[in-house]
């Protein structure tokens, strides 16, 4: 058999369609060409590739063992090449971009829905795809592109080598909050009444996390930390059921405070303004230009203090 150093699809296709329709004359008239040259491309299609195609049986043409497996490959080719094609008309499928974030665990959820949500309501359509997870396995994605931003608590480490820029898109102070039954328990003013509580702390992850280590050592004498978090979900899930007093920026006050599902909401039981929980956009571009993005950022300016 020769060597076919590449294939001719003009060729694959008149084969193709003499295939299915049983005659060269048949091809033809189809493809608007005389049958003489559909014969001659057939030929040659046959001879690049060293093997018989067709057997004529009575004024029939027959395929081969050879011709039935090459029709079998053909078939799916332009099968796969029509479906291109309803791909490429189906507008739906061409105007709809997609966003993709990646959120860190250490960011509030609360918080990252109210800035990311605005980017399902662009004027062009666009999907929104999340993922979350730790912020060195995020900017891991965002090197090799499977991600368009980051929402973090802290700058994109410097000693990193992923190409990024940091945004600062806003702060908020830190709240004390705590389910109503245990609320109900404290004694004393803010922050003496913390004394000997259980505290659900934030992991290392955070960035807060030690700037708030160090307050409250200066204004809890008496600590009693019952656990801590890596993720800021899990911190808000033992909150609610009780298990201890958490912090969570202030921004966030007003859906933690509310009543939802049948549950009474949580009780901000008191605010540190020397703390404050940055949060960043990490992004490949210098200047936030993408739709999406600036759509984030505006929210930023509505839900945070710059």
């Amino acid at each position: 058999m020769a060597t076919v150093s590449a294939l001719n699809y003009k060729h694959l296709r008149y084969f193709w369609m003499v295939a299915r329709s049983g005659s060269i004359a048949k091809a033809a008239e189809q493809l608007h060409l005389t049958p003489q040259s559909i014969s001659g491309q057939l030929t040659e299609f046959a001879d690049t590739l060293g093997v018989e195609l067709f057997r004529r049986v009575g004024r029939r043409l027959e395929l081969t063992e050879t011709g039935n497996r090459v029709l079998r490959h053909a078939e799916d080719i332009f099968s796969a090449g029509d479906a291109l094609l309803d791909v490429v008309r189906d507008q739906s499928t061409t105007t709809v971009g997609s966003f993709r974030v990646g959120v860190s665990d250490s960011v509030s959820k609360a918080v990252a829905c109210r800035l990311v949500a605005p980017a399902l309501s662009l004027a062009e359509p666009t999907r929104l795809i999340c993922r979350e997870g730790r912020l060195a396995a995020l900017l891991a994605d965002m090197a090799i592109h499977r991600l368009d931003m980051i929402i973090a608590d802290r700058p994109m480490p410097s000693h990193l080598s992923v190409r990024g820029y940091n945004h600062l898109l806003g702060e908020s102070e830190l709240g004390v909050f705590a389910a109503p039954s245990l609320a109900a328990t404290l004694v004393g003013d803010f922050p003496a009444c913390l004394n000997n509580m259980p505290l659900l702390l934030p992991g290392e992850d955070f960035a807060v996390r030690a700037k708030l280590m160090q307050w409250l050592h200066t204004h809890v004498p008496r600590l009693h930390v019952v656990g801590e978090f890596d993720d800021s979900a899990m911190i808000k899930a033992f909150g609610e059921s009780g298990a201890g007093l958490f912090f969570a920026p202030v921004a966030i006050a007003e859906t933690l405070t509310d009543a939802h599902n049948g549950q009474s909401g949580m009780v901000l039981v008191g605010t540190i303004p020397a703390l404050r929980e940055q949060v960043y956009a990490i992004t490949t571009e210098r200047r936030l230009s993408h739709p999406a993005t600036q759509a984030i950022s505006q929210a930023a300016r509505q839900t945070l203090t710059a």
